[in-house]
């Protein structure tokens, strides 16, 4: 997995890309990302898919916050990203979800 923190010198944003590679995505059709910036929409952020199998999505987001996050994908599976700031228990059962800093 894994996630780019890219800061904006004149703007209050960080853009922030996510990517699943292609061996986590296990041949899934779509990915979307979904979390506390999109109001855990699993349609608001969908991921594009790349030439190689993997999947990428770029956001805005605000900097000096923690945001939760998961990636969905194909439509049922939840998947975490190891590369995630921190993990944080999920309010909706025995799992946990990702976690990024900026």
């Amino acid at each position: 997995m894994g996630i780019r923190k890219e800061f904006m010198k004149r703007k209050p944003v960080c853009k922030v890309t996510f990517k699943i590679p292609e061996y986590v995505g296990n041949g899934a059709a779509m990915a979307h990302v979904a979390g506390e910036f999109n109001d855990w929409s699993t349609s608001a952020t969908p991921m594009k898919q790349l030439k190689n199998g993997s999947f990428s999505a770029t956001v805005e987001l605000e900097k000096g916050r923690s945001y939760q996050f998961r990636y969905l994908l194909g439509g049922s599976r939840w998947e975490n990203d190891p590369d995630a700031d921190d993990f944080l228990p999920s309010p909706f059962g025995n799992s946990y979800n990702s976690v990024i800093r900026l």
